[in-house]
């Protein structure tokens, strides 16, 4: 019987992908209730989780299966990218991030 093993590229992997997956909550929950640190908090994440999956995608040697944690960073890279972007617009919507005007 095969089983897979944590390495060490999947376990930065499903970190990443947790921490995105928690912006992603609190983004959701910041546009829902409000909330400037909640907005914060899902903005860093999201971006920890965009930096940390690119990182992991970027230095795979292999595809799927090969233990180098790919799937992994690119779901942290979409769930991160949804957290940022979730995080910046209850951010903006807090009046905590403003655009500059031309």
């Amino acid at each position: 019987m095969y089983t897979q093993h944590l390495t060490a590229d999947r376990l930065v992997a499903t970190s990443a992908v947790l921490v995105a997956l928690a912006g992603v909550i609190l983004g959701a929950l910041a546009l829902a209730r409000g909330g400037r640190r909640r907005s914060m908090t899902a903005l860093v994440a999201g971006v920890i989780g965009l930096v940390v999956g690119g990182f992991v995608v970027v230095t795979a040697d292999g595809g799927p299966g090969t233990g180098n944690g790919i799937v992994g960073g690119y779901v942290a890279v979409v769930l991160g990218l949804a957290a940022a972007v979730l995080g910046g617009l209850a951010r903006r919507r807090t009046g905590g991030l403003t655009l500059p005007e031309h």
